[in-house]
C-alpha cells in the first residue's frame, strides 16, 4: 500500500512515521511525477496559506487536484482540510471536494492549543484528539458522514474518498485514524496489508 504525504511543509514527517509503523509505504510528494502508482494521499497540518502559495507554483498543484478529482482517495489533516473543503477569504482557492465550510483557526491561537478525548464511529476507544490551531467544519451538505465530535462539533468527516480531521493524529501513537484512512478509503487499490497493532 503506497501513501503519498504532501511534503512541502507540515508535519509530513510525523505521517510518514505513522504509515510506516503500520506496515505502509510512505511517498513523500514534491513534484507532480510523484504522484504516480499511489493508493491515497495526505495533506497534513501546517500553514494552509502556505500550502496555497506552493501549489500554486509549478504544476503539483494542478496535477494533484486533477488525481484526487479521478478518485485519488484523500486525508487532509487541520490545514489540509481547509484545502479539500469549501470556504471563503484567505487561502483561495479551496479545491471543495468535500461538501463542507471549512474555518481557519477557529479553536483559536497555537497559545490555545489542547487535547481532547472523543468517540470515533466504528473504534471501540476514545482517540485523543490533539488540536492546534484547529479548523472548524460547518454547512456540511448531505453527503458528508460525521465520524467524530468534539462535544456538538463536528471534527472528523468523510465524503466517499476524502476525509478530514480538524485534529492531528499524527501526533500521538494511537494510529486508529491512519489504519481507517488505508482500510476503509484507500483498500480499492490495495497492494498490501495494513498491520492491526498500534
Amino acid at each position: 500500500m503506497r501513501i503519498g504525504i504532501l511534503a512541502v511543509q507540515g508535519s509530513f514527517n510525523l505521517h510518514r512515521q505513522a504509515l510506516q509503523s503500520i506496515g505502509a509505504e510512505p511517498v513523500e510528494v514534491r513534484h507532480s511525477e510523484q504522484l504516480h502508482n499511489l493508493d491515497g494521499m495526505i495533506l497534513p497540518g501546517g500553514e494552509s496559506t502556505t500550502f496555497h502559495i506552493l501549489l500554486s507554483t509549478g504544476d503539483l498543484g494542478e496535477a494533484l487536484l486533477k488525481e484526487l478529482r479521478c478518485g485519488l482517495p484523500a486525508w487532509g489533516t487541520c490545514a489540509g482540510a481547509v484545502i479539500l473543503g469549501r470556504g471563503e477569504g484567505r487561502p483561495q482557492p479551496r479545491w471543495g471536494l468535500i461538501d463542507l465550510e471549512v474555518i481557519r483557526n477557529a479553536y483559536g491561537r497555537q497559545v490555545d492549543s489542547f487535547v481532547a478525548t472523543f468517540d470515533i464511529i466504528g473504534l471501540a476507544r476514545e482517540f485523543p484528539g490533539v488540536f492546534i490551531r484547529a479548523p472548524r467544519f460547518v454547512n456540511l451538505g448531505p453527503e458528508v458522514e460525521v465520524l467524530a465530535k468534539l462535544e456538538s462539533e463536528p471534527v472528523m468527516a468523510r465524503q466517499g474518498t476524502v476525509l478530514v480531521t480538524a485534529f492531528h493524529p499524527e501526533l500521538t501513537s494511537d494510529r486508529s485514524v491512519h489504519r481507517y484512512f488505508i482500510e476503509r478509503l484507500c483498500s480499492g487499490s490495495q497492494q498490501g496489508t495494513v498491520k492491526s497493532a498500534g
